[in-house]
Parts: structure tokens; sequence; C-alpha cells
């Protein structure tokens, strides 16, 4: 008996159906797309609303409300054509089921009378009556057309028993007997679509070089492959840049299937490959010879099974003599190529157990090869950038900070992204004549290169005016000028503080900068009042500096606006939480003992919250140990001949004073040695200063700009040899230019 009529419905989808059709069950063409406007589905055809250019209208004019097309009977009936099967609830579709007919509306009724009988003789069945125009399928069987959700991945597809291995089934197509083998893991083109889609979307996730190719590996095994070895040239190169020397390829990385997987059920379930040990059966390098097979596969661009002539060439070139790969269409080499070279090569590898690869594999390949090729080329770019970045912003940066006298240093840098280690934050101690240290902190607007640069120019401005001994007002000011030489738009924030240690006290000016805090002894957090300033590079405004007590043992704190502010919190808030975190890490230690340097630059990082990192943050903590007044001696020399004996006189006594007898013969040779030399040329009174700390200080001034130059005196010059001497005995000297003349100074290591 006819089975029931078929409901229809209006279709109202945008052809987002795979849209091929088959000739029949006879018909040895293969699967074409429909280019007439129809989809099919279960077996009927629909016409789907294609976009205008493609749409062809039917002869017969079609219901002004939409197609409406009748399923006939003996579609139903069985053995008539096998109807496509519904899809499944996970988006993906049944096998692609030949359609008998082709065309419009208008010869559907021949179509349907071609179908044979129930009885198989052949006879054609009448059509059954049509059902009602508008009526829609019941709730309690499912919609057929309803079009549901593609996944990521492709899960495993129902094994059809016409293809069955020792089924007997016949090709559909071609009539002829399958061969007696396991599923084959892409039936339909719609399939493979959704898998390359699906996987070039997770390898377009990586980032850097080593996500791209897990991304492949992961994407491509199981599912496309049981096994795959990717190899890339070594080294890569970079951009337009031209290799050098032989083409060399190297294993990077190797994914398997485990042995215990069982392939009989189609597509594989999505699981996590573990890297296999094709690595250790596989060479690691493998020299391209110019001309040989593999060269000649990797020039051919275009993916080649394994049973190629070239590819049996050039895999024992590729792999080495030790790995045998599975004969017949079992492996698929496709060369990587990027923008302009090929840069390494993939192989894709099935077990004895599974289905070969098809013609139409080699497509999924080359899609593969080719994304992943370009990711790796743009990864090889971004990872060189954000080296030159990081390097930029290493440089820019003081590696390792100065150990002044009576001061102790500790910093941090944080970065506003880890992906982008560049900002126009910055910190830097300089030490000054004088025992005296110059605290620098800034930012420049932005976090880029850009920024970086402009930093680094800034920094270095403020390196050279430091070296000026000008007072902490017109550094700003000379900095000011600075980046508006730099242009309009390159402004920042400063603030600039000299602290000296035999004074106790601190001389600080601000550009627009959060204020600095300090911690005293006894645990008490203090905000400094210091006048903000404009901005670095606003121009025509003056700065004004506050001059400071810096009692033994506070801890100044300089740091950016990234500390403090953040889109959660203003900058005045932030500055508050900044304030009682101190006192509370102080209240840790006692008052008596202040917290150590490194752990309270932790503390204080520690109260960013998850959402704080707006910005770059640069941290610059300094320790006041300053110099009690009993380890200081500072005397003023007239410029005479009678001042070098007397400043050995005086050195002398100083260092009886403080026990340090064994020391005087150095000390006297080297003070009168430099103090020769100031005397020689100055015309105001030379200062002479001994300072004990770890170490024995001594510095000589005068008004003489000029800097002394170590040189090689001739064995015939009566003079020339002070510096040498001082350069052999001290353990460090130099000489320091100030805005009224100069200072050299000398160390020596106490015994």
């Amino acid at each position: 008996m006819p089975g029931p009529a078929r409901t229809t419905r209006r279709f109202r989808s945008w052809g987002t159906h795979s849209g091929y059709r088959g000739c029949g069950t006879n018909c040895t063409h293969g699967a074409q797309p429909r280019t007439d406007g129809f989809d099919t589905r279960d077996g009927a055809p629909h016409l789907a609303r294609a976009p205008p250019e493609r749409r062809r209208y039917p002869s017969t004019p079609a219901d002004p409300r939409g197609a409406l097309l009748h399923t006939p009977e003996a579609l139903r009936a069985p053995g008539a054509l096998p109807a496509q099967p519904a899809r499944t609830g996970d988006g993906s579709a049944g096998s692609g089921a030949p359609y008998g007919q082709h065309g419009t509306p208008g010869n559907q009724t021949s179509a349907s009378t071609d179908a044979p009988s129930p009885s198989g003789t052949g006879a054609p069945t009448p059509p059954a009556s049509p059902g009602p125009e508008h009526s829609q399928p019941s709730a309690a069987e499912p919609d057929p057309h309803r079009p549901r959700p593609a996944p990521e991945g492709i899960p495993a597809q129902p094994v059809d028993k016409d293809r069955a291995p020792g089924s007997g089934g016949k090709d559909r197509r071609t009539g002829q007997g399958l061969p007696h083998a396991g599923p084959m893991p892409m039936r339909r083109d719609g399939d493979r679509l959704r898998f390359v889609g699906a996987a070039t979307r997770r390898i377009a996730r990586g980032i850097d070089l080593d996500e791209i190719v897990m991304g492949l590996c992961r994407a491509t095994v199981p599912t496309f492959s049981d096994a795959i070895l990717v190899y890339l040239r070594d080294p890569l190169p970079v951009g337009d840049e031209r290799p050098t020397g032989p083409l060399v390829l190297r294993l990077r990385r190797t994914d398997r299937i485990p042995e215990e997987r069982d392939t009989e059920n189609g597509f594989l379930p999505a699981l996590r490959p573990e890297p296999s040990d094709l690595s250790a059966m596989t060479a690691e390098l493998c020299e391209v010879r110019p001309g040989g097979a593999l060269a000649e596969v990797l020039r051919g661009v275009r993916p080649v099974f394994a049973d190629a002539p070239a590819a049996r060439a050039a895999l024992p070139e590729l792999l080495g003599d030790e790995l045998a790969v599975p004969s017949g269409q079992r492996a698929i080499l496709a060369p990587l190529r990027g923008r302009r070279r090929v840069i390494g090569a993939a192989l894709f590898v099935r077990r004895p157990e599974r289905m070969a690869f098809e013609p139409d594999d080699l497509l999924v390949a080359a899609q593969l090869a080719t994304h992943s090729a370009l990711g790796i080329d743009k990864a090889v770019l971004y990872g060189r950038e954000a080296y030159i970045a990081d390097e930029l912003q290493r440089t820019m940066l003081p590696e390792t900070l100065p150990r002044p006298t009576g001061v102790r240093l500790a910093s941090r840098y944080l970065p506003a992204a880890e992906t982008a280690r560049v900002g126009g934050d910055w910190y830097d101690a300089i030490p000054l004549p004088g025992s005296r240290v110059a605290l620098v902190v800034g930012d420049v607007m932005g976090h880029s290169m850009t920024s970086a640069a402009i930093m680094g120019q800034l920094r270095t401005t403020a390196q050279t005016l430091a070296g000026l001994d000008l007072p902490p007002q017109e550094v700003l000011h000379h900095l000011d000028e600075q980046a508006q030489r730099l242009g309009t738009d390159r402004m920042a924030t400063c603030l600039y503080a000299v602290y000296d240690p035999v004074a106790h006290r601190i001389t600080i000016a601000n550009a627009g900068h959060p204020p600095p805090v300090l911690l005293h002894l006894g645990g008490r957090a203090e905000v400094l009042r210091v006048p903000p300033g404009a901005p670095i590079g606003v121009g025509g405004v003056d700065f004004e500096a506050v001059e400071l007590d810096a009692p033994a043992g506070a801890t100044l704190l300089l740091y950016t606006d990234g500390l403090v502010e953040s889109r959660l919190r203003d900058v005045w808030t932030g500055i508050e939480q900044l304030r009682e975190k101190l006192a509370a890490t102080a209240q840790l230690t006692g008052p008596d003992h202040p917290p150590p340097l490194e752990a309270l630059c932790d503390e204080v990082l520690d109260m960013l919250g998850p959402g704080d990192r707006d910005d770059d943050i640069a941290l610059l903590a300094a320790r006041f140990d300053g110099i009690a007044p009993s380890d200081v001696a500072y005397w003023y020399l007239e410029p005479e001949d009678a001042a070098p004996g007397r400043a050995r006189r005086l050195a002398r006594r100083a260092l009886s004073r403080w026990g340090m007898e064994d020391m005087s013969d150095s000390v006297e040779l080297l003070v009168s040695e430099v103090v020769t030399n100031a005397v020689r040329y100055a015309s105001r009174p030379v200062t002479l200063r001994l300072l004990r700390t770890d170490v024995l200080r001594c510095e000589v001034g005068d008004d003489v700009p000029q800097l002394p130059r170590l040189r090689q005196a001739r064995a015939t010059d009566e003079g020339g040899r002070g510096l040498y001497l001082v350069n052999k005995l001290a353990r460090r000297w130099g000489a320091t230019r100030l805005s009224t003349g100069k200072v050299v100074w000398f160390e020596l290591n106490r015994g």
C-alpha cells in the first residue's frame, strides 16, 4: 500500500544546505552543485530562496505564496530511491543520497513515475494525493526541514548498511560493488567543508608558533588522520628576509591517536591526542638536496599521495629509512607555503585498518596546509616584533640600579599586557656629586612603541641634565622643552627628586605626577605635599621645588599612575589604599625595623586586583640610611702652594680619629695629587671632604669646569702621573662637572 501522504511546508532558508544533486541509481555522473535554485532533502526537491543573481524561476508559474511542492507517494514506497536521512541533533547530515529528478516543478510527475514499484517489477506507481498545502508537521514527529546548527567538530556518523564491509552493497552512482573496508571518514562534501571550517578556526586561534602547530595537530588527529608529522624550516625566515644556506627542515611536532583507539565507526569522536614516539623513529633534521625528489615536491606546493612517484622518493629523504609509511593512498605529503616561500611540510597518515584518503582529501590537506603556513608566517613576524619591542623596553630601563652611598634602592616594572611588553613608564637612579643621588620616575602617554621611544629620549635627557647638577625644577624645565621639540602631542608626567645623605634632606619637583609616599621608621605612611605642576610638553609653565626632611630609616616610594588608578577606582582612592598598604606592611616588622625593600615592593604590587591592570606600572623605592655627621670630614683650602701639605695633615687627623691609620699612606698620596691638580688652575677655595661608609670616599672640588683626563706620561715628563697613581691605587675614581665647577673623587676599600 502506498504510504501516507507527505506533508509539506514553506521553505524559507537561503540555501543553507549543501545543494548537491545526483542523477539516479544508474547514472555515472558525479555529484554536482545545484544551480537551478532547488534544495533537496529527504528525497524531495524544495525551492530554496537563493540570492537573486543565482535564482532561476521555473517555467510553470509558482504559487504566489511560495513554492509548495509535494513529495509523490512513490518516493516513500519500499524499493524506491533511498531517501536522505534527516539531520541529526548535532547538525551533521546523513549520507548524500542521489536524486532521480532534475529540473522544475513542471516535471515532478515524470520524475515520480520513474521510481520502481514496491514489488520490484519496475512498474510505475501512481502518485498519492497530496496533503493540504498549509499542513505542518505534528508536534509528535520531528520536523525534517528544520535546520540545525553545525557543531565545531565532526561527530561520529552512523554506519551506512549499503556501504558497510561485507554487505555486498553497490555504489549508488556507478552500480559497482564496494570493497570490503571500513567506513569512509568523510562521506560528503558537506562533511569536508564543516571539518575544514572547524579546523581553520582552531588553527587561527593560535598566536605564537607553537600554538598554531599544535592547533593543526589537534584539529586533524584523529578526525582527518591517525597521525601527523609537521616539519618547519630551520631557521624560519622572517618577513622578506632572504634565507641563506641550504634548506633544512626540522621536525617540530608529531601527534597520533593511541593504539587502542577504535576506528571502525566512521568519524572518530574528538579527543586529545598525545605526542607520539614518531619523533624517536624519525630524523629530526632533514637537509633538502637541491634538485632532489623532496625539493621537487616542495616546489610543486600541492599535496600529493604517498604512492605518487614523486612522493615515493621524497618520503625516505624526509623521514629517513627507519619509518615506513603505509602503502597506498594512506598518507598525504603537503608542503607548507607561506606568503613568499615554502617554510615546511606536513605528513598526514592513516592506519591500514582505516579507509584510505580520497582525491577530495587532497583539497582538505591543501586548505589545512595553507592556513597553517600563513599563520606560521604571521606568528614569526609577530614574534620578531614582540622581541624587538621587548628589547627596546629593556634597554630603555636601567638594567641594574646603582649603589650610592647612604641609600638603598629597589624597583619594579609591570607592562600593561604580557603580549606587548612596551610602554612609556620609566624610573631611574642617577648618582650625583657629593654622594647625592637623583631619583626619577616618569610616564609618557600611551603604552606603545612610540611611547617607549619617547620615554627613552626623555630618560636620556634627564640623565644628561642630572650630570650637570642642575636643580630639580631646572631639570623639569629642560625636559619640557625637549618634549616640545619632539612633537606637539608628546606629553608626559615626571617627578624628579635629589637626596643628600649628608644633610638628610630631599628636594622634589613635580610635573603633573602622583605625589610620592614617605614611610617613616615607626610605621607611619605620609603622602608628601608637593606642588603638582603641569605635565611635561605643555610649555610655558614654571616648576616649583620643595625641600623636605629625609630621616634615616625612612622609605620613599615613587610610582606611576598605573599603580593607583584604574577603571574601578580614581587616583586619590588608590593613593589612600597605597598609604594604608604601606602602613600595614610596616607593622609586620615592628616600629624599630623597616620592612625589607624587595618584600615591600612585592606587597605593594599585591594590592592590585584582577581589573586594576589598565596601564604600565613603574615603581622605585629608596631606603634612606644617610651618613652620620661623625663620619664626615669637610674643609676649605685656599688655592696656594701650601694647600697640598695642609690637605695631607687634615686627612691624617681624620683617619686617626676613625681608627684607620693603616690607610694613611695611600690616602695622603692620592689626596696630595688630586689637590695639587685642583690648586694649579683654581681661582677660588678648594673643597676637601672625606666620607666614611662601607668604603672611604674622598671628594675634591674646584671652580674649573674642565674635567681631568688620564694620559700616559713619557719618561722625560715631569708631571702627568697624578691620575695614573689614582687609577692604580683607588678602588674607583671619577670626575663630575658641576654648575660651579667640578668634583674629582676616589674610593678606597677599608681594611
